[in-house]
């Protein structure tokens, strides 16, 4: 008796990793043990640069309100930290669009932080 090897699952299963693989380079789209590696390595990378995509976002707008600021006479972190004693919660995706977009919107939040460090109580000096 002959074993049994579940073909039809095993050929949908290799089909499904080719079709993943189609448009990789050489042996990567033809043969299976290489297309499963090549779609595995894929999919881990996919993953994980979904992930930093978000981080390299944040750093961008970090990057253009800082500048912003600094043509308005003030650093980033003052900047933030005068945001936060005026209540503002706008997020640096928000605040990059207005320094990029509309320079008198972010000038007048500019105005405000600094408003906001003034009339904030000096910390105390140990």
């Amino acid at each position: 008796m002959a074993r049994a090897t579940n073909s039809p699952a095993s050929r949908k299963r290799r089909k499904k990793v080719l079709k993943y693989a189609k448009g990789y380079f050489g042996n990567k789209s033809k043969l299976f043990r290489y297309a499963k590696e090549a779609v595995q390595h894929a999919w881990q990378y996919g993953y994980r640069h979904r992930r930093k995509k978000k981080t390299e976002w944040r750093q961008l707008w970090i990057v253009r309100v800082n500048a912003a600021c600094r043509t308005a006479g003030i650093s980033y972190s003052r900047f933030i930290e005068g945001l936060k004693a005026a209540n503002i919660e706008l997020d640096r995706k928000v605040l990059a669009d207005l320094a990029v977009r509309d320079e008198v919107a972010f000038n007048a939040l500019v105005q405000q932080s600094r408003d906001a460090l003034k009339s904030k109580s000096p910390a105390p000096k140990a």
